[in-house]
């Protein structure tokens, strides 16, 4: 957005056009809202700040593209199309952000230099799909004022046969790096065994410097707000079969004798790495990870949870808890995929508590995936029957002031609402909008409150229009977004009056331009109303709130 900067004279008189039209005799200025949950009453079914977002698969077209795009005769339309309307459900449950497959297969869904076109676009693996999809789905989302987190998958080459290119190299896109560099990748399980497919090799440093280059492409060329790694990083077990890295272990061990210890540094450097890569080149950038739900049983390490089901920690060498702890993601979104009940394996209600005094004293915030495609599918038990259960997940979470958010899995299944469980949770939980979580730890600059304008009344309902007294230079200290809150009457809001979201009424994205304009559909004709406006960062960083405009 380019910075609209009113002169001191200019900001003087906005002020007092916007108290001597719109505001009673006694009305003054509000102060700067930096009230908090513990000094207001608030009401923890509207937080003012909350993580939501679904996460959007590519690989194997499971959420977007559909399969069915791809025959389109218009199919770059139809596939924006597709898109919008995701979007579209994102708004209509109140979400902030969402989460998507860009880097599915060692491919890419943008022009990379590095890597091929992505086949979930076209249907053909390296063919050029006569646009930029990254451009669009970054620039549609910001639209609507959602972040965009790339979700990128490190290591996965191919997908098995016979969709996939399985464990054979030539089926790859022509001229793809691994047909380049066939050292650097495996076949697990084994070529000829049902379900083996390509991974690049993490005990390679080559490898690990590539596909780190591979991805910070994107962090470079594209506005994105976060970068999101899935849990893929060695590949999950499959029968007795061991990951292939005698030769890589012989030559790259580092002084490392036991090999799971190798391993889990190799993913260590990866996570660490790229955390650096991405603050060095946009210091706002998120980093986060999804982690397979559990860590390690406390039957096993004393330090994990109450569990009894696979550890991630030593089948795909993953140690979470370190990442935390070492502070080396900014985010945190495990998996708990499992229901609230007598289930030793994984239950809910033991794994959450876990997470959060996991994040507990460090910067890194805690979101929990949720299972939506479980709801209501037969194949996964009479819990998943109930249609409640995603409801009471989200009520659980109340209960641990760590856990910030939600990423529910995926977006079809959040869209099929399977026993009415999208609706039951959305209107228990996401009633209202709300922004995402501030991360203090990362650089901003002060904000000045905007300055309302106008506000109006007309056919369509309410239209307020302002201004920014003041922006940054660059994307820190500029605001990249609004918070839009209304009030019934014309009293002045108390200052608890925006410590939650019962009375935010939208966020917008700011706009090229002089002036900012935003129309409240639901305003009721002949009431009255105050609203107040506050400026946010890129980072959610609040400003203090506008001085009321009445109608």
């Amino acid at each position: 957005m380019k910075a609209t900067r009113l002169g001191v004279a200019g900001l003087v008189a906005a002020l007092l056009g916007a108290f001597v039209s719109a505001t009673p005799a006694s009305a003054a200025p509000s102060a700067a809202d930096t009230t908090t949950t513990a000094t207001c009453g608030t009401d923890p079914a509207t937080p003012k700040r909350q993580f939501r977002a679904m996460w959007i698969s590519s690989v194997v077209n499971i959420d977007w593209p559909s399969k069915a795009s791809q025959t389109n005769p218009d199919r770059i339309a139809a596939q924006q199309a597709e898109y919008r309307e995701l979007l579209d459900l994102a708004e209509r449950l109140h979400h902030n952000a969402v989460v998507v497959q860009v880097r599915p297969t060692a491919d890419a869904l943008w022009p990379s230099p590095y890597e091929p076109w992505s086949e979930y676009l076209t249907g053909v693996r390296g063919q050029d799909p006569g646009w930029d999809p990254l451009a669009f789905l970054v620039d549609e989302s910001h639209k609507r004022n959602l972040e965009f987190h790339a979700w990128f998958n490190p290591y996965r080459v191919s997908m098995p046969a016979p969709g996939g290119a399985g464990a054979d190299l030539t089926q790859l896109a022509p001229g793809h790096p691994a047909q380049q560099h066939p050292d650097w990748t495996f076949a697990y399980p084994p070529a000829g065994v049902a379900g083996s497919r390509l991974y690049y090799n993490p005990g390679i440093p080559e490898v690990r410097e590539f596909v780190q280059t591979a991805m910070m492409d994107a962090v470079q060329r594209y506005d994105i707000d976060g970068v999101h790694f899935d849990d893929y990083f060695y590949p999950y077990p499959s029968g007795t079969y061991q990951v292939p890295d005698d030769a890589t272990f012989a030559a790259h061990n580092r002084g490392f004798t036991d090999r799971a210890d190798w391993r889990r540094d190799n993913i260590n450097l990866l996570i660490q790495e790229m955390n650096g890569k991405i603050k060095a080149a946009k210091p706002w950038v998120k980093f986060g990870v999804s982690p397979f739900g559990i860590w390690r049983n406390k039957t096993v390490d004393p330090l994990g949870s109450d569990t009894t089901g696979s550890q991630s920690y030593d089948i795909i060498s993953a140690d979470t808890r370190k990442w935390i702890k070492q502070e080396w993601i900014d985010y945190v979104v495990p998996q708990l995929y499992w229901y609230i009940g007598q289930y030793p394996a994984a239950d809910y209600a033991r794994l959450v508590p876990w997470w959060a005094e996991t994040v507990r004293g460090t910067r890194v915030q805690l979101y929990i995936g949720q299972a939506d495609y479980k709801s209501g599918d037969p194949a996964y038990g009479p819990y998943w029957q109930n249609p409640r259960e995603l409801s009471d997940h989200l009520t659980l979470n109340r209960s641990y002031p760590e856990v910030q958010g939600n990423v529910h899995f995926s977006a079809v299944q959040v869209r099929a609402n399977r026993l009415g469980a999208t609706d039951i949770y959305a209107g228990e939980h996401y009633s209202r909008p709300a922004l995402v979580p501030a991360m203090p730890h990362l650089p901003a600059r002060p904000l000045l409150f905007p300055v309302v304008s106008k506000a109006t009344r007309q056919a369509d309902g309410v239209r307020l229009t302002w201004r920014q007294p003041a922006d940054g230079v660059g994307p820190l200290g500029t605001a990249t977004s609004y918070a839009i809150y209304r009030f019934d009457g014309t009293t002045l809001p108390g200052r608890c009056a925006t410590a939650d979201a019962a009375h935010l009424v939208d966020t917008v994205r700011a706009t090229p331009g002089n002036v900012q304009s935003w129309v409240d559909a639901s305003a009721e004709p002949g009431r009255r109303y105050t609203y107040q406006l506050t400026a946010l960062d890129r980072s959610a960083n609040e400003s203090p709130s506008s001085p009321p405009a009445f109608v």
